[in-house]
């Protein structure tokens, strides 16, 4: 992790699971006109949602594709377990305890956990700890009780 201007936002899953969160999030990236990159430490995640996020909803799809496939660069949202930004994205989602790395490039980091896990809880505190270290700006997200989310910090 290295000084950045990119500002780290750390969603915090309570009512919802990543399944039904991480579409949402990403077609609000995808309408800003920004690119995602998608990172998991967990190479059955990646499978997971490679095939997901073309299933998640009957009426829609999110166009992408896995690093490891041809033409990863020219996909709008890529899911990897690797550290390259192969898609230039602007946004870094990270899942499953993924690393940051170097955020130089991204304008948002993403840090998803499950508030119902108790280690993915106290992970997520130590990595705010490491975060603000480092002088980034991080944003705390709350679900709300009638949906959405709320900023809290």
């Amino acid at each position: 992790m290295t000084e950045t201007a990119c500002d780290v936002w750390f969603y915090h899953l309570e009512r919802t699971s990543l399944d039904q969160a991480l579409p949402e999030l990403l077609e609000k990236t995808l309408a800003r006109g920004w690119r995602a990159l998608v990172r998991s430490s967990a190479a059955e995640r990646v499978d997971h949602l490679d095939g997901w996020l073309w299933s998640y909803r009957d009426d829609a799809f999110l166009p992408h594709g896995r690093a490891d496939e041809p033409q990863a660069e020219r996909q709008p949202v890529l899911i990897t377990s690797a550290m390259e930004n192969a898609n230039g994205a602007n946004a870094l989602f990270l899942l499953d305890g993924a690393e940051a790395g170097d955020l130089a490039g991204f304008e948002r980091c993403v840090l998803m956990f499950d508030g119902r896990d108790e280690a993915a809880v106290a992970e997520a505190r130590g990595r705010w700890r490491d975060f603000k270290a480092t002088g980034a700006t991080v944003s705390y997200w709350r679900q709300g009780e009638t949906g959405g989310w709320r900023k809290e910090a």
